[in-house]
């Protein structure tokens, strides 16, 4: 096997674990702060990699950068799920695996056109499986900061996963996450409401350990193989996971539609990867 098909299957293992968070994260948000919710969510994450504490200088810078991008698109998702479907944030979320390609090319890389089409295939898959048809609304918008700030996250994760120790730059961006979040709950209020709101601690334990320790650190193994533009038709996967667990938790239905959307994005992945130069990424 391949140190590049290695990397696409750890991802593929990233998206299968991060699409049952929207289930997850929406039951949560059922009485209980977002802000407290991501707050926990990543400071138990971190402490995962405390016995990592790093001394050097670029770890921390790079572990800022991705844990800036990383709490903006977290805390834009999870404010957007208070006034949208957890389809519709997959959805709207999926715009990122085009950003990424678009704003590679714009800073002067060349972008394969299989990759090019895997990743307008996958919008449109993941347009098929997730959108409701209902009208717009102030989670969209949210929702779209997320894109946005997703697309950034994964182009700067590429560029740091390359020199830096994956479980090292786990810890950093998590530990960068906590503080921010942190800063967040502490001026909206909620930190004040921490001690008198009952906690789901379920869904807060498989947050900060399944999807928070273990699938960042993944990203960032996986990412040393897999350029960021295969890396976002890949990450195209998680809303197909997602309807997959809202199919089998909360019973919701797919409808042909869904099916036909959810094949797409699966050939999307295998499309960007056909053909793929044997020279690695970097």
């Amino acid at each position: 096997m391949s140190r590049h098909l290695r990397g696409i299957l750890v991802l593929t293992l990233v998206t299968l674990i991060r699409g049952s968070t929207f289930v997850v994260v929406k039951s949560a948000l059922a009485g209980f702060p977002p802000s407290l919710l991501m707050l926990l969510r990543f400071f138990l994450g971190a402490l995962v990699f405390l016995p990592l504490l790093p001394r050097s200088r670029g770890a921390w810078l790079a572990g800022f950068e991705l844990g800036f991008w990383a709490a903006l698109g977290y805390a834009t998702q999870t404010i957007g799920l208070l006034y949208t479907s957890a389809g519709r944030s997959a959805f709207i979320t999926a715009l990122s695996v085009v950003l990424v390609p678009l704003l590679a090319g714009l800073a002067g890389r060349r972008v394969r056109p299989l990759v090019w089409l895997g990743a307008l295939a996958s919008f449109v898959g993941v347009g098929l499986l997730a959108y409701d048809g209902s009208p717009p609304n102030a989670g969209d918008f949210w929702t779209l900061v997320t894109a946005v700030t997703y697309a950034l996250y994964i182009l700067a994760l590429e560029r740091h996963a390359s020199w830096q120790d994956p479980l090292v730059l786990a810890f950093t961006q998590l530990a960068w996450l906590t503080v921010l979040i942190g800063a967040w709950s502490l001026i909206s209020g909620d930190l004040a409401r921490l001690a008198s709101t009952p906690i789901p601690w379920a869904a807060v334990l498989y947050l900060a350990l399944a999807a928070t320790s273990l699938t960042t650190w993944l990203m960032a193994i996986g990412q040393r193989a897999v350029s960021a533009p295969e890396a976002a038709v890949v990450y195209s996967m998680e809303p197909v996971w997602a309807a997959l667990f809202a199919y089998l938790v909360l019973g919701e239905r797919l409808g042909l539609q869904g099916w036909l959307g959810g094949l797409l994005v699966v050939s999307a992945v295998i499309i960007a990867q056909w053909q793929q130069p044997a020279a690695e990424p970097r």
